[in-house]
């Protein structure tokens, strides 16, 4: 049979007609699309919160994030083909972090559970709305004009892409991971055998968990970890007498509440752990202390400015919480140019988290004296680490900085057991017991 070839009009239309089916098509995708993720920010912030918060708590992170979803909505079919293309690839790559939230949580808590399951129903969506997405600037491609314009106008889109994904993308990401991810349990450690199971209570009404072991010198040191527990810190100052407390932070482990990487609520559950330790019999008046590890370093630095309670701090690997310390790090160009992905950071870790960033650390550091602080970082750690130099200056005596230059992030310890031991323990003896010989005697107890 011989094929019959249509007129150009009638071709026309039929092209028409199919790019506008095309059309409908990516539309109602991207929309449902966008409505599986605004359903999920829903469950997530006001259906089924995290514990012992409620919906009250999330009114910022539920709130704007579904504004931003409705004017998606509304304007995605009103759009050109490049603003629908960067709105549903934006949308697609943050349907993704969702779903690697619930799949972190699944296998964490041994099974789905509670919001997973309509984060399990984002990765679909992303994947769709990624589709669409490309799609879209594919078939949106021009085709007239001369070789050279063409390959110009889709380098500007490449490079539009990369800096989109760079500077909003990426960093909102990764402020929604690190507001909805845990660090684990970090009580899930042996202390040997006199360890107590124990609750704290904070001022926002959160129940945290903890380990406990009393003191056999009069003193006690909450040990707090950064990105994994502190085992070795805790036995290396058990061994000395000192008591130690141990406490998962609000959203890690079996504590309540929202997780925050940066710890930007961490200081009311510090004020919980001193409150406890003031209550104990066993420890002295004016003899609590603190060790901490990368965030928790952090934490303590500014729950110290603001609780005389805390007569020492060690804190180790302390770096940038928000763009307030990047600012102070030294570096060229490069460091300007990465400065608005860290605001936008900032900016979405503020929403996720319904809080503003806490202040820069180096104007809190100050008001630590007359109390002691000892400052710990690392020549082959994060890069942030740089400003313990910014902060020993800005703090007042009594203080110290050591800086162990084949250490890596929070691993002093690790390379320098001995030293580290001395250094640490010698600090907090002058600190918080009365005298060297008093020191010696409590040990024999």
């Amino acid at each position: 049979m011989t094929a019959v070839a249509l007129p150009r009009p009638q071709r026309t239309l039929q092209a028409v007609a199919s790019r506008a089916r095309a059309w409908r098509c990516s539309v109602r995708v991207a929309v449902l699309g966008l409505t599986v993720a605004a359903f999920h920010i829903v469950d997530d912030s006001f259906l089924q919160p995290q514990p012992g918060t409620g919906a009250e708590d999330h009114l910022v992170s539920g709130l704007v994030p579904l504004g931003f979803m409705a004017l998606a909505v509304w304007a995605y079919p009103r759009l050109r083909a490049g603003a629908r293309a960067a709105i549903a690839l934006s949308a697609g790559v943050l349907g993704l972090v969702v779903s690697v939230e619930a799949v972190y949580a699944t296998l964490e808590g041994g099974g789905p559970s509670g919001d997973d399951f309509s984060g399990f129903a984002a990765l679909p969506a992303g994947i769709a709305l990624i589709a669409v997405g490309a799609a879209t600037l594919w078939r949106s491609r021009r085709r007239e004009g001369s070789l050279w314009r063409r390959s110009a106008r889709r380098l500007l889109v490449l490079a539009g892409v990369v800096v989109l994904a760079a500077g909003v993308i990426l960093p909102v990401g990764a402020a929604y991971l690190f507001t909805h991810i845990g660090r684990g349990v970090a009580t899930n450690v042996d202390l040997g055998p006199d360890v107590e199971a124990i609750t704290l209570r904070t001022s926002d009404g959160l129940t945290l968990t903890g380990s406990y072991v009393p003191s056999r010198n009069g003193a006690a040191i909450i040990v707090s970890p950064g990105y994994a527990s502190t085992p070795d810190h805790a036995r290396m100052l058990i061994r000395h007498g000192y008591g130690v407390l141990l406490f998962d932070q609000r959203g890690e482990g079996r504590s309540d509440g929202d997780p925050n990487a940066f710890g930007w609520s961490a200081e009311k559950d510090f004020n919980a752990a001193i409150a406890f330790l003031e209550a104990r019999p066993d420890v002295d008046r004016g003899r609590i202390g603190g060790l901490g590890l990368s965030v928790a370093g952090e934490t303590l630095l500014q729950t110290a400015a603001h609780n005389t309670a805390l007569a020492a701090v060690v804190s180790e690997g302390a770096g940038n919480r928000s763009y307030r310390e990047v600012r102070d790090m030294p570096g060229g160009p490069e460091a300007w140019l990465g400065m608005p992905g860290m605001v936008a950071n900032t900016a979405a870790v503020a929403v996720f988290a319904n809080e503003t960033p806490p202040a820069n650390l180096r104007h809190l550091v100050g008001d630590i004296a007359p109390r002691a602080v000892f400052l710990i970082a690392a020549g082959h750690g994060v890069d942030s680490e740089v400003l313990n130099k910014r902060f020993y200056d800005a703090a007042g005596e009594p203080k110290t900085l050591w800086e162990i230059p084949e250490a890596g992030h929070t691993g002093g310890l690790e390379v320098r057991p001995r030293e580290y031991e001395a250094r640490v323990v010698g600090f907090f003896d002058r600190s918080l017991l009365p005298s060297p010989a008093g020191a010696e005697e409590a040990r024999q107890r």
